[in-house]
């Protein structure tokens, strides 16, 4: 991660036309162009952790609600809308720049499904079939594990969260903390590991409230 990276847990204004670059990528096994910007996470490319994510991860629920939890730019959440055109994907992230671009490439796409919405906006009752992210790990251990308190608790019983994290950023220690927080009320198992980074997968329990 760049320097120009780091600044997008703080950056929040959307960017103007000259800021804003066009970029091609495959999702979904979809050739598409997005719009992306700096001050955002991995604003060039779909970086190495997502494309883990992206290719280890089970196909999505068809409907019901989704999660993308630190959107950027939105290559999990527009993976979402496209392989669940049925589902509400809710793209989360505190940076309006990131959401103002998610916004742009899911209209783009005909991603009518996707709500790209600050953590307040996602309302209260809302619980999710399954979660996928790239966590913003280095906000902080102590705001990471409130974040994922928060969130992970919202899976609908049997719904599964699939977490990429990298393991020099602390991927086992936090599976450990994850296992002793989550107790009975979720299974904790690390489903994929490469190039230095683990995909793990938070599966509530099925009479989990």
């Amino acid at each position: 991660m760049n320097a120009g990276d780091q600044e997008h847990y703080f950056t929040a204004q959307p960017a103007s036309d000259a800021e804003r670059r066009r970029l091609h990528v495959t999702l979904a096994g979809r050739d598409m162009e997005v719009e992306t910007a700096g001050g955002i996470f991995s604003p060039e490319h779909v970086d190495h952790a997502t494309a883990l994510l992206l290719r280890e991860v089970p196909a999505p629920p068809p409907a019901g609600d989704l999660l993308d939890l630190g959107c950027g730019w939105g290559p999990i959440a527009l993976t979402l809308g496209l392989l669940a055109p049925q589902a509400t994907v809710w793209a989360v992230d505190v940076n309006e720049r990131a959401l103002d671009l998610t916004r742009r490439n899911a209209a783009r796409h005909g991603l009518t499904g996707l709500r790209a919405v600050t953590p307040d906006e996602v309302p209260a009752d809302v619980r999710f079939a399954a979660i996928w992210s790239n966590p913003p790990i280095r906000v902080g251990k102590q705001a990471l594990h409130d974040l994922l308190l928060h969130w992970l608790p919202r899976l609908t019983p049997g719904g599964a969260a699939h977490l990429v994290v990298g393991k020099n950023l602390g991927a086992d220690s936090l599976q450990r903390w994850l296992v002793e927080q989550l107790g009975t009320t979720a299974t904790v198992d690390r489903v994929a590991s490469a190039k230095g980074f683990r995909v793990l997968r938070v599966t509530a329990a099925a009479d989990a409230g």
